[in-house]
């Protein structure tokens, strides 16, 4: 029994609960709907406040566009007035442009007339004009060889006497080759013009072969002391130019293996002659200056006299020239000379 009123009397207790939670729920949602009508009220005001303020903007520009749109017809009247007064001005221009015409056609024709003289005066110019050119062609060929003339003769004239001293040192030296070679009894010949000493290939070298042979050896211990004895004598020290050993070959063979061949010769030859003297030797140093060695090939062959047929030994074959100091030169000057 005590136990059913307790639950009865927490049944009651729960029943009065739930109707004052309703009442509250009522008066929350009033005041929900009352602040949504506030907000609405005043987002209502402010939008017809921007609304006048729109409005009144809406009704300035319009104003202003009324007003520019006055201004752009006043505008359009005067570019209307300017443009009776343009079409004045085109027709005077037109009127002035037939008139200009007229006188250019005039002006045309009377450059067709010239025009015909100016061509008859140009092909009178151009006759007188390349026979003028040939005069001055004449004058500049005569004025450049009279120059020519003189410049040779002002040079032969400052070196007549240096010319003469090194064609008579050139003819003493031949001579004096001749001579102590002659005295040494040796056969190499001595060209009387240029100084030129032949030496037989097939004495120095075996065919096909750059290595001197012993006879080689032997004849050049005889010939080249004797040889630079006279070459390198103080009183020919100023008019020394160089010495040059030649080698030459025969026409067997390509020219290419030839040159080889010849220049191999031509170097050893070279290199025992400076072998003959001691390192630093005086007269080494002085051919060291002086020597130099070439090969020919066979761009230089001999022939029998009288004929085309080559002369295979005679080209093989080693050459010792000397020349002096300015030869070039003169031979430059004698060649100017003969073309005058």
């Amino acid at each position: 029994m005590s136990r059913q009123r307790i639950h009865n009397s927490r049944a009651g207790r729960g029943s009065g609960n739930s109707g004052a939670s309703w009442i509250s729920y009522s008066d929350m949602m009033a005041a929900l709907v009352l602040v949504f009508v506030l907000i609405l009220s005043m987002s209502l005001h402010q939008y017809f406040i921007m609304l006048e303020s729109k409005t009144k903007e809406l009704d300035q520009q319009k104003l202003l566009i009324t007003n520019q749109q006055l201004k752009l017809d006043e505008q359009t009247l005067q570019i209307a007035a300017q443009q009776v007064t343009m079409d004045h001005q085109n027709a005077q221009i037109a009127v002035i442009m037939t008139q200009l015409d007229e006188k250019q056609t005039a002006l045309e024709e009377a450059y067709i007339v010239l025009g015909e003289n100016q061509a008859q005066l140009e092909e009178a110019q151009k006759t007188l004009a390349g026979k003028e050119a040939q005069l001055i062609i004449l004058q500049q060929e005569l004025a450049n060889k009279e120059s020519a003339l003189n410049a040779a003769i002002q040079v032969l004239n400052s070196k007549t006497d240096k010319i003469e001293d090194m064609v008579g040192m050139k003819a003493e030296i031949i001579a004096e080759l001749s001579s102590s070679l002659s005295r040494a009894n040796l056969s190499a010949a001595v060209d009387k013009n240029t100084g030129d000493i032949v030496l037989d290939s097939a004495v120095l070298f075996k065919t096909n072969s750059s290595d001197i042979m012993s006879d080689g050896k032997a004849l050049l211990n005889r010939f080249i002391p004797v040889y630079l004895e006279v070459l390198l004598r103080p009183e020919y020290a100023d008019y020394l130019g160089q010495i040059v050993i030649e080698g030459h070959t025969d026409d067997s063979g390509s020219y290419e293996h030839n040159m080889k061949l010849s220049q191999e010769r031509a170097y050893e030859v070279m290199m025992y002659v400076l072998g003959m003297y001691s390192e630093g030797s005086q007269e080494r140093e002085l051919l060291q200056k002086l020597l130099t060695a070439t090969g020919r090939s066979k761009s230089d062959l001999i022939y029998y006299e009288g004929t085309n047929i080559v002369n295979q030994a005679a080209s093989r074959r080693v050459e010792f020239k000397f020349s002096l100091k300015d030869a070039e030169m003169i031979e430059e000057m004698n060649r100017l000379l003969q073309a005058q």
